[in-house]
């Protein structure tokens, strides 16, 4: 039964330093954000929808659409190097280990 108690002991002691070495990097660290907090830049008054050039909202309409195409077209097959699942683009290390993988694992003789 004592050796129960001191393992407990030990235990708790050793919990007890872990999360109170937790508390205390927490209170450095909460400590340090609240000193290197910078003021906010005081921040422009919202555009509303009307006052936008009507050039200008086309403009921005046109860069949005000419992105996501571009975006689009990345993903599509003509865009790819080699098909998906291919393993050309794999070096001889990446594919000798998926080799292995598939095969079951053996002891090597001395």
């Amino acid at each position: 039964m004592d050796d129960l108690g001191f393992g407990l002991g030990v235990a708790l002691a050793g919990l007890g330093i872990v999360f109170g070495l937790l508390l205390v990097l927490w209170l450095l660290l909460t400590v340090a954000l609240r000193l290197d907090r910078r003021p906010a830049p005081p921040l422009a008054p919202a555009a509303r929808p009307g006052d936008l050039d009507p050039r200008l909202a086309a403009a921005i309409a046109i860069a949005v659409i000419r992105h996501t195409d571009a975006l689009r077209r990345q993903a599509a097959p003509a865009m790819r190097s080699h098909a998906p699942g291919s393993q050309l683009f794999a070096s001889h290390w990446v594919a000798s280990g998926r080799m292995r993988q598939g095969q079951p694992w053996r002891r090597r003789a001395r």
